[in-house]
């Protein structure tokens, strides 16, 4: 009787019912879409520090990462080739890296300089695909380099402009050469853009005096699953020698894999403060347009206990109406923009990429958290609708009568 009731009250006002419906909708969309937004920026952080910067793992020289000093290169050594061949191994490359300064007429800057393989470095950090001005490496430019568009803007670089790397070479000497800008290169990550700059792994070899070692393997993997397995495998292989993850390299983007669900669930518990309080709002206008309705069964004989769940049924049906349509509508929605993605690029050129992350987000359903948020959605509207059901119960049947 108190269901068959609660159902036809519900739709007696059909505009406040599609009110209620419509605010649990948007709810359950809100709180969908911003999990699915998080996963996708997470997706594309750490696919981009993967493929375009560090790879899955990176081998050196265990002092090497505390100076950058050029006598710490990698050994000649049969396992580093033996790497190269296990199975789940995709890609590797080596550079030569050094710290050092770069000069031109307008200023000088810190840089990180990388000596690198072009068809290598081609393939395992899709450095060609990054160039926005001039050509991928060429041996017509004697000793060319690549430099990134926010490091050329603040040093007025242009194709063709020279400048002048210096650092310390492996005696402890400083060395300085004439390098000519070949390309421009943007990535997604802006603040190594400023500091990364790419030169020949051989020209910049001569200048340290290291011949044709290296300081740094570049390993890629077929398939992030087998990091840990592969990871304890290469380590049993070069003990001496320090082998780290994407994660020890980029613990930024490891602790944003760790804290993403805390951080959705945070801004989700405010979107649902919002959706109860518009619950709260409408159910109680819903009790005082009924008073004089609810003071009739209360004077008929109907206990509070069935007037308190009369009003809690009323909110139960609603939700389940909306939820559902809720889960659709977000469900083609967000797989849309999973399709054509979200370009953030039109809010700030430098938005997105000073943090690290493309402009352009691809949004995915989060199939392992709609349990979670529908049971939020559900609860927050049954909660919210305690308020007006103990409100109704306050009601006295003569005073109701008479409004």
């Amino acid at each position: 009787m108190i269901l068959m009731m609660a159902w036809r009250n519900i739709w007696r006002n059909k505009s406040r019912s599609m009110i209620i419906i419509f605010s649990i909708m948007l709810g359950l969309f809100a709180g969908l879409f911003v999990v699915a937004i998080y996963k996708g920026m997470l997706r594309s952080k750490v696919r981009s520090v993967i493929d375009r910067e560090v790879g899955h793992l990176q081998i050196h020289q265990s002092k090497f990462k505390e100076d950058y000093l050029a006598e710490y290169v990698l050994p000649e050594s049969t396992a580093l080739v033996d790497i190269t061949q296990l199975p789940e191994v995709k890609l590797t490359t080596q550079r030569s890296i050094t710290n050092g300064m770069l000069s031109t007429a307008t200023g000088s800057a810190g840089v990180t300089i990388l000596g690198i393989v072009p068809n290598e470095e081609r393939a395992i950090s899709q450095l060609a695909e990054k160039i926005i001005e001039g050509d991928y490496f060429t041996e017509k430019i004697r000793n060319p380099v690549m430099v990134g568009r926010k490091l050329a803007r603040k040093m007025k670089l242009k194709i063709k402009s020279k400048l002048v790397l210096t650092f310390t070479d492996s005696t402890n000497s400083i060395v300085s050469a004439a390098f000519r800008v070949m390309a421009i290169y943007e990535s997604e990550n802006t603040p190594l853009d400023e500091r990364n700059v790419y030169v020949f792994r051989d020209d910049l070899n001569k200048l340290l005096g290291i011949g044709s070692s290296v300081h740094e393997m570049v390993v890629l993997l077929n398939r992030d699953e087998d990091l840990d397995r592969v990871t304890k495998e290469i380590q049993g292989m070069v003990p001496s020698l320090q082998v780290d993850t994407w994660k020890n390299l980029s613990p930024e983007t490891e602790l944003m894999v760790d804290t993403t669900n805390e951080y959705s669930y945070i801004i989700l518990v405010i979107i649902m403060l919002a959706l109860a309080f518009g619950i709260i709002n409408t159910m109680l206008m819903a009790i005082l347009e009924r008073t004089r309705e609810l003071g009739m069964l209360v004077a008929l004989g109907m206990n509070k206990v069935r007037l308190f769940f009369l009003i809690l049924w009323e909110t139960v049906f609603l939700t389940m109406v909306g939820c559902p349509f809720g889960l659709l509508f977000s469900w083609l929605w967000i797989n849309y923009l999973n399709r054509n993605g979200v370009d953030f690029s039109r809010f700030g050129e430098d938005m997105m990429s000073s943090f690290g992350f493309t402009n352009v987000i691809y949004p995915e359903f989060p199939y392992d958290n709609v349990i979670v948020i529908f049971l939020i959605v559900v609860i927050t509207a049954i909660l919210s609708s305690l308020f007006p059901a103990l409100k109704a119960l306050k009601l006295q049947p003569v005073e109701a009568l008479r409004k």
